[in-house]
């Protein structure tokens, strides 16, 4: 395995991109640009892809594919668009690119099974005449990716690092398998004993569902599947940027959201079950702020948290109609808010989970309810999501979630209200009872949570998915109404 001087040139200074070997980004440039856009985890779909810029380019197997054996190829690549939604999402300066994670595949001839993986045929450069193609597909390569992450070490800029204890113990060759789950990554899963997640946006630091996910495993938790080994890129940035994380994979697991759906549907009792998420969700938040620095948010910061929520507010009525006539009545929730600040409040801050809903929790035969995915709102700034924040921002999360698996079915079910605010009760008592705090003793706090969320759904649902506006305007309209029995 070699860092190719054939492929690029040597590293660029932090924020900057690596000028391409010849011929590189011309071969690969019109096949990325028709391919990039049909894959369910590019941010940019909509907006022309404008330039590219090779950050890195890796061999970890010979790359020209002739000797009938396939090629592995990593690529770090900035992707340049066009477009008003690009800064917002990415919270970048105007212009700026996405930084992308490649595995290519290279091959003469591509067999039958893997024809879905294709991206195109490479025509002049150093990849002429072969066959390019999504190299998780590929059995073969994801099997040497493994092998890679069970020797730590460097090769070029990818630095391959494992967790050093007897459950970390990675097993050779188990039969690997690309998830077909819908998600902003990529995933793999090895036999029944792990699964690697492959991230596609890169940013440089160190991404929160290995640093959280480490200091947990580290703490003892049994509420997250612990992490065995990791892959990052370095010398490319001030810091290195995290790639990939394999994790124990947690077989015969029920995922939270398709337990409560099945619940709905069936009409059977949920609230056990939202009870020990509860409980699960403030063990993992106790031990987050043992194992990881806590904070004080007083007055400056809880009016800077509000006016965010507010300005998101307005950019979301701006964009849908239907919020218009509740945002006055929404804005008091955040000036709520604020106004707690300024009475001299103050609010505990710590690593959190930052995306919480029932999407990201399995009910396993071993350890219970586990919850995955602690890399965060992946739309938002690296920056942003490893900061500490009041564990009541997950708590809203989950609370929202119960609302969508009331309504999923029917959002206008008429049992749906009582449904959620019995799972809602249920959830807040179990996180109560590990705690020691409850939640809803916050009336003020978590109603401004729980409208940013809500706010940020309606605006997520008139993009993407119309048909489910209805779920969160159902929300928007009960978290218009005032609060009663709380002042702040």
């Amino acid at each position: 395995m070699s860092d190719t001087s054939w492929l690029r040139s040597s590293a660029a200074p932090a924020g900057t991109t690596v000028p391409p070997a010849p011929g590189l980004l011309s071969t690969l440039g019109p096949l990325l640009r028709e391919w990039l856009p049909r894959q369910r985890w590019f941010a940019g779909k909509g907006r022309p892809i404008t330039a590219f810029g090779l950050v890195s380019a890796t061999e970890l197997l010979p790359a020209d594919g002739r000797l009938g054996t396939p090629g592995l190829l990593h690529l770090l690549l900035d992707v340049h668009q066009d477009g008003p939604h690009e800064v917002q999402r990415a919270g970048r300066g105007h212009g700026q690119p996405d930084t992308y994670q490649l595995l290519l595949g290279s091959r003469a001839l591509l067999p039958p099974a893997l024809a879905p993986a294709l991206i195109g045929h490479a025509v002049g450069g150093p990849l002429d005449g072969l066959t390019i193609y999504e190299a998780l597909h590929d059995p073969r390569l994801t099997s040497l990716l493994l092998e890679r992450l069970r020797a730590p070490g460097r090769t070029g800029h990818l630095l391959f690092g494992a967790e050093q204890s007897d459950s970390s113990v990675i097993p050779a060759g188990p039969a690997p398998r690309l998830s077909t789950a819908e998600q902003s990554n990529s995933s793999v899963i090895y036999g029944d004993s792990h699964i690697l997640k492959f991230f596609r946006r890169v940013a440089p630091g160190p991404n929160p569902d290995l640093e959280l996910s480490l200091a947990l495993a580290r703490a003892g938790s049994r509420r997250i599947a612990a992490p065995a080994a990791w892959f990052e890129a370095v010398g490319l940035y001030d810091e290195p940027a995290t790639l990939g994380v394999l994790q124990r994979y947690l077989p015969g697991s029920s995922g939270a959201w398709e337990l409560a759906l099945e619940a709905v549907e069936k009409d059977t009792d949920f609230s056990g079950d939202a009870h020990a998420l509860g409980r699960a969700t403030a063990e993992v938040h106790l031990a987050l702020a043992r194992a990881l620095p806590t904070s004080t948010l007083r007055r400056p910061q809880i009016e800077l948290i509000a006016r965010a929520m507010a300005d998101r507010l307005d950019a979301a009525a701006a964009a849908v109609p239907a919020l218009r006539p509740y945002r006055a009545r929404l804005h008091a929730a955040f000036e709520d808010l604020a106004v707690l600040g300024e009475h001299g409040t103050e609010l505990a801050a710590q690593r959190i989970h930052g995306d919480l809903h029932l999407g990201q929790a399995l009910l396993t035969p071993e350890q219970g309810w586990v919850l995955i995915d602690f890399e965060g709102e992946p739309a938002r700034p690296l920056p942003e999501r490893r900061r500490p924040a009041p564990p009541v921002q997950d708590v809203a999360g989950m609370l929202r979630s119960f609302d969508y698996a009331a309504r999923h079915h029917d959002p206008a079910a008429p049992g749906a209200p009582e449904w959620a605010e019995t799972q809602r009760a249920a959830f807040c008592a179990g996180y109560a009872e590990a705690a020691g705090t409850d939640p809803r003793d916050e009336p003020v706090v978590i109603r401004a949570y729980e409208t940013d969320k809500a706010v940020y759904e309606v605006l997520y649902e008139a993009r993407h998915r119309p048909a489910w506006l209805p779920i969160p305007m159902a929300a928007v309209r009960r978290l218009s109404q005032p609060l009663r029995g709380a002042t702040p």
